[in-house]
């Protein structure tokens, strides 16, 4: 009878680490199936998001010093807009927010501000540029024109899906399942700052260079 008894309890325990080591197979999956994995997928789409951001300022950033020099050999005499123009890039280029700050408002702010004070004023640069004829018949100004206008279509469009993403992740925080999710396995996660530009910021600086039908 012990020995039957001591083999009843082998099986026993042989059971319970099968068992064990099934739930160990079947829980990830099973957690996965209920949305564990959410919080962290839709965070790292919205870095993703952040990342065409920054790539496509950092496009402009690069055309700027070209039409900058471009714009001075013809129209020197608007010096003071043109060091407008190059301080508000220092400036804009000093702002740094990466994937890690993108929670912190104040640095989000910072760099909106920074990059819509660059907006405002590269857009006055186009539009007295439309004072000097010669200028705009320029090939080398027609292609920065091109390559401008192209680069603040994607930023509008990276701002969109960035802030869509944003949207996303900072639902699935507050929502079910994903707010159970929040409080317990991703305690330390933080809602993300979408991007905001000002009004006049929402519209690309006008860079078309048409000529008048007037003329």
């Amino acid at each position: 009878m012990a020995a039957g008894c001591r083999g009843g309890a082998d099986v026993t325990s042989w059971t319970s680490k099968l068992k064990g080591a099934l739930l160990a197979l079947v829980l990830p999956v099973a957690l996965a199936g209920c949305g564990v994995n959410t919080i962290p997928t839709k965070e790292e789409t919205a870095k993703a998001r952040w990342a065409d951001v920054q790539n496509d300022y950092q496009r402009r950033s690069d055309l700027i010093p070209n039409l900058v020099a471009t714009v001075q050999g013809y129209a020197a005499q608007e010096k003071s807009v043109l060091v407008q123009v190059t301080q508000a890039r220092a400036s804009a280029t000093q702002v740094k927010v990466d994937a890690s700050t993108i929670t912190d408002p104040a640095k989000m702010a910072a760099y909106s501000q920074a990059q819509n004070q660059l907006s405002g004023v590269l857009g006055h640069l186009l539009a007295i540029t439309e004072n000097y004829p010669d200028l705009k018949s320029n090939q080398n100004f027609l292609a920065l024109q091109s390559q401008l206008e192209g680069t603040e279509n994607r930023i509008a469009i990276a701002r969109r899906d960035y802030n869509e993403a944003v949207r996303d992740y900072n639902t699935e925080l507050h929502t079910f399942p994903g707010v159970l999710y929040a409080g317990t396995l991703y305690k330390n996660e933080k809602p993300i700052v979408p991007f905001e530009a000002t009004d006049t910021a929402q519209t690309a600086p006008k860079v078309s260079f048409a000529p008048s039908t007037s003329q």
